[in-house]
């Protein structure tokens, strides 16, 4: 999730910051940022509140280019 690294990235946080802002660990959220893991509605939209925007503002130009 190339859009949730760069978000993650402008904000200077590591892996393990998102994972103890979220409750998981940090192999669960390396394993989503790294799409070896789904990513649940519910955890798009956590993760979206930390960035204080719209879970469609990181996610959906990912999913609308996986259904080409």
């Amino acid at each position: 999730m190339d859009n949730l690294k760069n978000y993650r990235l402008q904000k200077k946080y590591t892996c393990k910051i998102m994972a103890e802002k979220l409750g998981v660990s940090k192999p669960f959220y390396w394993q989503i940022e790294n799409k070896k893991r789904r990513l649940s509605y519910e955890m798009a939209v956590k993760i979206a509140n930390i960035f204080k925007t719209k879970p469609d503002k990181i996610f959906y130009e990912e999913f609308k280019n996986k259904e080409k």
